[in-house]
């Protein structure tokens, strides 16, 4: 039902940071999941990381842990992920979307795709 709007993207020098936002203009339901997708020029979207709204417990793809944090603020219905220690091959456009099912990754099974943002890392 919300519609997604991703913010925040940029370019930056490796090992650099971002911090993704992405705002709901309408209700984000308790038991939904939230999730970031990236997606490279001739590359499948790739999962990035996804939260539980209700309780904020989230989980990463491999590439991710350790560098990514995923969060969210209830109150402003906004969507966040803290990228550090950026690499090239992060480089790509950032999607959000929403889920039903707790830990899933395909991009078939999220919903209400946001027109994205551009992340560009150089080396």
């Amino acid at each position: 039902q919300a519609q997604l709007v991703e913010s925040g993207g940029g370019s930056v020098q490796a090992g650099g940071s971002l911090r993704l936002s992405c705002a709901a203009s309408g209700r984000i339901y308790s038991s939904a999941v939230m999730g970031w997708f990236r997606q490279a020029p001739e590359k499948e979207r790739e999962f990035v990381a996804g939260i539980r709204w209700s309780n904020g417990r989230s989980y990463y793809a491999d590439f991710a842990k350790g560098r990514f944090t995923i969060s969210r603020d209830t109150a402003s219905n906004t969507l966040y992920l803290q990228m550090n220690s950026l690499k090239p091959e992060d480089t790509a456009v950032y999607y959000c979307a929403r889920s039903l099912q707790y830990g899933e990754t395909r991009p078939t099974e999220f919903r209400s795709w946001g027109q994205g943002t551009q992340v560009t890392v150089s080396s």
